[in-house]
């Protein structure tokens, strides 16, 4: 059988190895000239909760870019506000890695390579169209395309396109495969009821920032720096897709995270403002370009789904990742990726499709995001294993845990013990 995934982010490459284990021959389609879109800029791992839920995808079998993450490992351990043993990977090493780990699978990877369309009879997908009018056909889809962009959403519901690392103007905006099969997308929205929220951090160019500074992210991972008081501004916190990182530390300081490159854990800061602050007389950004008054939107193309990954109303259509939900984080695409990609060979089978019991964080998070999402008020919250309120849950539900013998011993007892490792054809 042939799964062809769409989007090579965290959640499609995680997709794509747990149907290749399967038994699946696996092709997957990315329209830039890189893997992994918003991981290139993220680095965080192992945070609070997603300790436990790492963990749980190493027993579960779909523990290969837990591995590759940790490998790539830049600082382990450390704490900033609103978070414990924090692991941080360098993000300009591991896309190389991801990308080598596919190819050792024999996945077909195709890079620059843009799905526009669909073709499809009754409730199935038959094929997808290529931008350069190729056409091919598969027996199941994964969609992983991402809720950030196309440019005009960040335009309508941002300050512009801020020019980040998802570089629309070279290879193209978002395609929505869900909406192209008929099926209506979710919107996550804000306070004040507008659409989608802007991504969560920046990035800075190390050496634009003083010598002290970048030795001490050298030496620690972490860098705290307060902001003067004229320039606090609290009311830009309700704006971040990262609710987790919405705490009044990081408006009244400026906090810094070593990822190989610097990680500005702000939406946007203004230029002009940053570079009055002692110690970033130079800094420039570096993702997005136009950081100092925007962000990319996320959360504008959430598909319709079962706990099982599928879409609702089609027969052989996955998702994972950020369009199968307001999710924050790497791990968190893992997960679904990883449930969405074995599921879809249980599906060309016609065996009854994996639901994650709730009793792992990661069921529990598939569930309740999906429970939340059908209100209005419910789609103004976001899911991570890392903070806010799901973290929370883990906690008052006894799901948190850094025991890992506990966390075997609980996916064994529920006979889950490397799913994802098993062949299925």
């Amino acid at each position: 059988m042939k799964v062809i995934v769409i989007g090579g982010g965290w959640a499609g490459c995680t997709a794509a190895i747990t149907a290749k284990k399967a038994g699946a021959e696996v092709i997957l389609y990315e329209k830039t000239d890189m893997l992994l879109g918003l991981g290139n800029v993220g680095g965080i791992m192992r945070n609070n909760g997603r300790y436990t839920a790492a963990e749980e995808l190493i027993a579960l079998g779909a523990g290969d870019f837990i591995h590759i993450t940790d490998e790539n490992t830049k600082h382990k351990n450390i704490d900033f506000p609103g978070h414990k043993h924090a692991w941080l990977y360098n993000t300009n090493k591991i896309e190389p890695a991801v990308a080598e780990h596919l190819k050792a699978m024999d996945i077909d990877v195709n890079m620059i390579t843009r799905v526009v369309d669909i073709k499809k009879e009754g409730n199935k997908i038959k094929g997808i169209y290529l931008s350069d009018k190729s056409y091919v056909e598969g027996d199941v889809f994964i969609e992983t395309t991402g809720s950030t962009g196309p440019m005009n959403n960040c335009v309508k519901y941002g300050n512009g396109c801020a020019m980040c690392v998802l570089r629309c103007p070279s290879f193209g905006g978002r395609v929505s495969i869900s909406n192209k099969a008929g099926i209506e997308d979710l919107k996550g929205e804000r306070d004040d009821g507008v659409y989608g929220a802007f991504s969560g951090s920046c990035k800075l160019a190390k050496g634009s920032l003083d010598e002290g500074i970048t030795k001490q992210l050298d030496e620690t991972g972490v860098v705290i720096v307060k902001v003067p008081d004229e320039d606090v501004n609290l009311d830009k916190l309700k704006q971040k897709v990262c609710q987790q990182y919405a705490l009044k530390e990081f408006a009244e300081n400026v906090i810094l995270i070593d990822t190989g490159d610097v990680k500005l854990m702000t939406p946007f800061y203004p230029l002009e403002k940053l570079r009055k602050i002692k110690g970033f007389k130079n800094a420039k950004y570096v993702d997005p370009y136009s950081g100092g008054i925007g962000n990319s939107i996320r959360y504008l193309s959430i598909a319709p789904r079962t706990d099982s990954m599928k879409v609702v109303d089609l027969d052989n259509l996955f998702c994972a990742g950020e369009k199968s939900g307001l999710f924050i984080g790497h791990t968190e695409a893992m997960v679904t990726g990883a449930l969405a990609g074995y599921n879809a060979v249980k599906s060309y089978l016609g065996d009854p499709l994996l639901i994650l019991p709730r009793s792992l964080a990661a069921g529990d998070i598939i569930a309740t995001a999906n429970e939340t999402m059908k209100s209005s008020e419910g789609r103004r919250i976001r899911f991570t294993f890392a903070g806010a309120s799901y973290f929370k849950r883990m906690q008052d539900l006894g799901l948190y845990t850094l025991n890992i013998k506990e966390i075997k011993d609980k996916v064994e007892n529920l006979n889950l013990t490397n799913v994802f490792n098993e062949k299925l054809i």
